[in-house]
């Protein structure tokens, strides 16, 4: 359920009110009982939080395991030695 923003359009107070969307506007302020008006939002950004992403769940497997695997492979590479006489 979202929450509204409304301002009154006699004692400018600002407030918002957790409802449903098919509930109706509400129309008095609670400070006043003057009338308010809705306010447009530009609303929360959307989140991505935990697994749904696509190289973990909608890439193909091989590949993903073939990215991965030639990472490690790069990282364990020994350095060869050079020995001076």
């Amino acid at each position: 359920m979202p929450t509204y923003d409304y301002k009154c359009k006699e004692c400018d107070h600002a407030f918002e009110y957790f409802q449903a969307m098919s509930d109706a506007p509400l129309e008095l302020c609670p400070e006043c009982t003057g009338n308010v008006r809705r306010l447009v939002s530009g609303g929360s950004g959307l989140i991505f939080k935990g697994s749904g992403f696509y190289l973990t769940d909608y890439a193909k497997k091989d590949s993903f395991k073939t990215k991965t695997e030639t990472t490690s492979k790069k990282e364990t590479k020994k350095k060869p030695v050079i020995e001076s006489n």
